[in-house]
């Protein structure tokens, strides 16, 4: 089992320069989170240049998914003991590499190999940022710098997405990999400038069989549930993908409770804040990519609105966002964790909820009444979660504690997007019932709102009403989802911790305050 290690060590000769060192991270780190959402308002654009067929361009998006999360821990292993700051340079130029790439192909085959390479980078380079953060600033800036890590892993998706909507209005779709070359370039510059290297001065063999399981396991479950909302969640692919994957990883957690030098220690999930953050990570990005894949729907095939303006009417959520992931370290300071944590899981429901009662006509306040509650729930709730996942591990550990923290927004914001765009999908079909049009302009209809365009007016307009319908639906699950993750966490953490809730040889980053609340360092 993992033991607790000596301190990672920093190379000399490079001073830490706290401000330049996490505007740096913040910046790789919004590089690889909005490429997640960026490009699928130029998919339009990109199928008809390149003659994409419906699955390829599915993949075109889903392939940096696969590859990120199935990776992630493998990648966070090999920035522990090889140095973190060596692993976000060769993400860096992996991911810049790549998006170079692809503006010059329009084969989409290669666009979907050239996606999978930028999620190869993106596993790098996740992970490295919040472990420079956990493991080289001291105890009173930490509070800071990961409320501030946390909001623009939130925001990013969003920003990404009305960056891309910008340069579609004067450019094609190679300008949104093209911007993903700036970004990469001129962090992968601020790296080389002010990031220190730091790495676990006495590393364990790296754990080959376990990271192969991991890996392999991750793929195998991501995979079926992106397929899922094509093949149908009772399909046997469907069902053999998702039950392979978890036969893998459970092989993965019998195998590492084995090892000697496990990659990932499932006894870290016996400590109540690491499985609290572990959980709620998952379940609020569950909700987040969810949301987002059926809002810029609604508002782009229901409102009429265009990429760019789509885009716009989400910045009401980094609005709410930013301040609310400022406050949180400090209620947490006041209040201890729990009461935070729970209220923003609370808020975002109440977001989900209000967004649940749109229709095609809904003015723009009642869309900003449901984005603020939702954004500020993430603000204050995603904080907290970070840092109880990364404080249950040891300091010379700490690119795996970001890479299951890394792990788990990829795996909730896939199963989100899967599952609450299956209940989209099913109630847009259940209420969408044509009659007097031919069998194949219904078939068309029924395969998608983007399908009942073309159908004319009259079918326009009941297809938009059954969509509506199928968002209330998805969206009240999302809501129920956030309601019963704040029920979870409030009762992981009900009471202050004992020496039952620490995992067996694992000590964490360092020492928790004694007193009568249980408080971290970042809310």
């Amino acid at each position: 089992m993992l033991t607790s290690s000596p301190p990672a060590v920093q190379v000399p000769g490079r001073p830490l320069r706290q401000g330049a060192v996490l505007a740096v991270t913040c910046l790789a780190l919004a590089t690889v989170m909005a490429a997640m959402a960026s490009l699928n308002v130029a998919l339009p654009d990109l199928a008809r240049q390149t003659h994409a067929t419906q699955t390829q361009q599915s993949w075109i998006i889903d392939a940096y998914s696969l590859v990120f999360a199935s990776l992630l821990l493998p990648a966070g292993a090999l920035g522990d003991r090889f140095g973190r700051r060596r692993a976000l340079l060769v993400g860096l130029i992996v991911f810049g590499a790549g998006s170079a790439l692809a503006v010059f192909t329009t084969n989409p085959d290669q666009l979907i190999g050239l996606r999978a390479l930028l999620g190869l980078g993106a596993a790098l380079i996740m992970p490295a940022t919040l472990s420079t953060i956990t493991s080289g600033f001291p105890r009173a800036q930490r509070a800071r710098a990961v409320s501030i890590w946390s909001a623009v892993a939130g925001a990013s998706g969003v920003l990404g997405l009305l960056a891309s909507g910008t340069l579609l209005e004067w450019w094609t779709w190679q300008s949104v990999f093209w911007f993903n070359v700036l970004l990469s370039a001129v962090a992968l510059v601020g790296t080389l400038a002010f990031v220190p290297e730091s790495a676990d001065s006495h590393p364990a063999p790296l754990d080959v069989v376990g990271a192969i399981l991991a890996a392999a396991g991750i793929a195998a479950l991501v995979h079926a549930v992106i397929e899922a909302p094509v093949d149908g969640w009772s399909d046997p692919v469907t069902l053999g993908g998702i039950g392979l994957g978890l036969v893998v990883l459970v092989g993965f957690v019998v195998f590492e409770l084995r090892s000697r030098h496990p990659l990932l220690d499932p006894r870290l999930f016996t400590n109540r804040r690491f499985a609290a953050g572990s959980l709620s990570i998952t379940l609020q990005f569950f909700a987040l990519f969810g949301f987002i894949f059926v809002m810029m729907q609604y508002l782009q095939l229901v409102r009429g609105d265009s990429a760019l303006t789509a885009a716009l009417t989400l910045l009401a959520m980094p609005i709410g966002m930013i301040p609310a992931s400022r406050l949180s370290p400090r209620l947490t300071q006041r209040l201890g964790e729990r009461i935070p944590w729970v209220a923003g899981l609370l808020a975002l429901a109440v977001g989900l909820g209000v967004l649940a009662h749109l229709d095609g006509g809904s003015a723009y306040w009642h869309i900003a009444a449901g984005l603020v509650p939702l954004g500020a729930g993430l603000g204050l709730a995603m904080p907290p979660a970070t840092t109880s996942i990364t404080s249950a591990v040891p300091k010379s550990l700490q690119n795996v504690g970001s890479a299951v923290n890394d792990l788990a927004r990829e795996l909730g914001g896939a199963l989100g997007i899967a599952v609450l765009g299956s209940m989209l999908t099913a109630g847009y079909r259940d209420n969408l019932h044509l009659t007097g049009v031919p069998p194949h302009v219904a078939e068309a209809a029924k395969s998608s709102l983007a399908g009942a365009a073309a159908a004319g007016p009259r079918v326009m307009h009941q297809a938009q009403d059954a969509f509506v319908t199928g968002l209330h639906t998805s969206l009240h699950g999302g809501a129920i989802t956030a309601v019963v993750t704040a029920i979870a966490v409030a009762v992981l953490l009900r009471r202050r911790r004992t020496s039952g809730d620490r995992t067996p040889c694992l000590a964490p980053a360092e020492p928790v305050p004694r007193g009568g609340r249980d408080r971290t360092d970042a809310a």
